[in-house]
């Protein structure tokens, strides 16, 4: 299992947010290409950049995505109002190892089948769900499918993963949802990474156990409650 960082954009800036509401900010940064680069400094190996202003339509930040691609070795995956063909390519090209889409792809699985198929591996489908219900367009629309059925039907496809957030968990550090992570696990045989919630080291080895290949780590990292040098020590990068 690898532990990644987050590098949530907004309005030009790095930002965490909690408990899934947009109005709540416990970190903003300026200069998130410095952000992504003090990471790759620290050791992580995996970075994930989320355009939250393109997620939820109030703008986009995709000049500052091109720049930290461009600024920065690592391993990069790259989410938030992928919702086009072209974005998916564009991101590609830019140099993006892997392109997260949530919205599109779950509203059109047509769409979702055609990209992961053009783009085998790197095209990695974003599950966002808030009290067991599935949760799109920037967390404000429910689907109506059960999240079991839906993760389960897609094994078939050549995707990158599946990255599953416990929304109602995010930022606030007090431990991811075991029971939901664990079902999850066992309906889906695409490996899995996660978010939401992790705030101490035993959060991160109790994912390890149940099998999730990575977690996307952020307010407890920008907070100083996880120790990067441990981390990396501990968990593969």
């Amino acid at each position: 299992m690898i532990v990644i960082p987050a590098v949530d954009l907004r309005e030009g800036h790095c930002v965490q947010l909690v408990g899934g509401s947009y109005d709540v900010e416990v970190i903003r940064l300026d200069n998130p290409p410095e952000v992504a680069a003090r990471w790759e400094d620290e050791g992580f190996s995996t970075l994930h950049v989320v355009d939250l202003d393109a997620a939820t339509g109030r703008g986009s930040n995709r000049d500052v995505i091109q720049k930290i691609l461009k600024s920065t070795g690592c391993d990069i995956q790259v989410g938030g109002g992928v919702r086009t063909t072209e974005d998916v390519d564009e991101l590609l090209r830019a140099g993006a190892d892997r392109v997260i889409t949530g919205t599109r792809g779950l509203e059109d699985r047509r769409w979702l089948i055609e990209v992961a198929e053009a783009n085998p591996g790197r095209v990695v489908l974003a599950v966002d769900i808030w009290e067991r219900r599935i949760v799109i367009r920037g967390w404000s629309k429910t689907v109506e499918h059960e999240f079991k059925e839906v993760i389960s039907e897609l094994g078939a496809l050549p995707l990158g993963g599946l990255l599953v957030t416990a929304v109602h968990r995010e930022g606030l550090m007090e431990g991811t949802d075991v029971p939901l992570m664990r079902e999850v696990l066992a309906c889906s045989s695409l490996p899995v990474q996660t978010a939401g919630g992790v705030g101490t080291i035993e959060h991160l080895r109790v994912l390890e156990d149940l099998g999730v290949a990575g977690v996307v780590v952020g307010t407890a990292l920008y907070t100083g409650a996880l120790d990067p040098q441990a981390l990396i020590e501990e968990f593969a990068q």
